[in-house]
């Protein structure tokens, strides 16, 4: 498994972002789409979020509406295995600088 995932944010177009890119690079594939459930957050059956592969680097695509719409700022995913984990790269990640959390 990839430890760290670049993560695209859109606002309504993740599905259609993956297969473009998808449809560019060679050796890629769609993973796997993530569908909105019954209790939201956007339309039941919407696209919530697409994992896709560029040439065997993992990419996901994840629809955050208009709040949190497509720029070119980019986010990464971190695989981790523990909270333990997530603290010390936080701690280290925002030393020196302003920690920010995005809420819907």
């Amino acid at each position: 498994m990839q430890k760290i995932t670049p993560f695209l944010w859109f606002d309504g177009k993740a599905e259609e972002a993956a297969n473009f890119y998808v449809s560019i690079f060679k050796n890629s594939k769609i993973v796997s789409i993530m569908r909105n459930g019954g209790a939201g957050p956007g339309p039941k059956g919407s696209v919530m979020s697409a994992t896709f592969q560029l040439d065997g680097q993992d990419f996901i695509a994840l629809n955050g509406g208009p709040t949190f719409s497509f720029s070119p700022a980019i986010s990464f995913f971190v695989h981790c295995e523990s909270q333990e984990k997530v603290d010390k790269l936080w701690e280290k990640l925002s030393e020196g600088g302003k920690a920010k959390m995005w809420l819907a």
